[in-house]
């Protein structure tokens, strides 16, 4: 394990309103850095900032990512960029394909553009979702990534995370620019919502209304979820290793869990009512949708470099979504 390089002072995150920045500002601004954030609210809430705003050391703006005059500002004020802003959830996928692709590649060539002039750092949140069909679990970073079809809009958002890297690579190769991608693996906690196809609150919320609790597909497909206040401790201290730099870094958990098993532990930890249902992928998305049957991450490298990874239980995490959605 390395020792952290001196803490930068400043921190830019972008879509910062969303359920991960939020709580990376929120780790950040107790760390006592100065926190900006921008967000145009497109999948973020104002009301994951109403907490933040009370610390003086925090800043927002409401702005899209891609108006390169203002991002330059804030960039040019900024010792280390978080760049989080993208199209989220397997439904808004499907549905606006489009303003996937657009917002996730066009978001990056702005930060990178911007950073590189100004040597500043920048963490690129990715997405486990590039490894596509592979299917040698547990992933390592170097794997082939094996896309399904451009017919199947289903993997535009794999595809334009996977630009978004090779864009991220290529300006620290190229120019020296100092970026550290992270592939997330089905980062979870309080404050997600499911309205775009996030499972956990999704079956959390279902179980508390009562409403059946619907799993997509047989309900064989695992994945392994990751508690966010983790997950944001591990971008922080990859920002500030200098020996993640140029380095593509899987940041999940290791604990792999059948989404049908994920249904049982919400219902039994909510004592609810609800039935189980299945619903197929053509009923749920649209037809010929692919998924993949396992995502499982090595995280060898993550622990090499910071001396941890994600641990939490998910029955640990669900029971934190639970209380949140209870209080409100």
């Amino acid at each position: 394990m390395n020792q952290l390089a001196e803490q930068p002072v400043h921190a830019l995150i972008t879509g910062g309103a969303g359920f991960i920045g939020s709580h990376l500002a929120h780790f950040l601004l107790e760390k006592g850095q100065h926190v900006h954030i921008v967000d145009d609210l497109s999948t973020g809430s104002i009301t994951n900032l109403d907490e933040l705003r009370k610390n003086p050391n925090f800043g927002h703006t409401i702005a899209d990512v891609q108006d390169e005059p203002l991002m330059a500002e804030l960039v040019d004020r900024a010792d280390v960029v978080y760049h989080l802003a993208a199209a989220v959830g397997v439904r808004l996928i499907v549905e606006s394909p489009v303003r996937t692709i657009e917002t996730n590649i066009g978001c990056t060539e702005v930060i990178l553009r911007l950073a590189n002039k100004k040597r500043k750092k920048v963490v690129v949140a990715s997405t486990s979702e590039v490894y596509g069909k592979n299917d040698s679990v547990p992933f390592l970073e170097d794997h082939d990534l094996v896309m399904g079809s451009t017919s199947k809009a289903r993997w535009s958002y794999a595809c334009s995370k996977a630009i978004d890297e090779f864009l991220a690579l290529a300006y620290h190769r190229a120019r020296g620019l100092p970026v550290v991608v992270v592939r997330l693996f089905n980062t979870v906690g309080p404050r997600q919502t499911g309205r775009y196809g996030m499972v956990l609150p999704t079956f959390v919320r279902q179980a508390l209304m009562g409403q059946p609790i619907t799993v997509f597909g047989d309900g064989k497909q695992s994945r392994c979820f990751s508690y966010v206040g983790e997950v944001v401790e591990c971008l922080y201290k990859l920002a500030h290793c200098p020996e993640a730099e140029g380095q593509v870094v899987n940041v999940g958990s290791r604990h792999e869990i059948t989404i049908e098993d994920l249904a049982v532990l919400v219902k039994e930890l909510t004592e609810s009512t609800s039935e189980i249902v299945k619903i197929s992928y053509d009923e749920a998305y649209a037809e010929g949708f692919e998924d993949m049957p396992r995502r499982i991450p090595d995280v060898s490298k993550l622990e090499g470099l910071i001396g941890k990874s994600p641990q939490m239980d998910i029955a640990e995490i669900a029971k934190s979504v639970i209380q949140h959605y209870r209080e409100r």
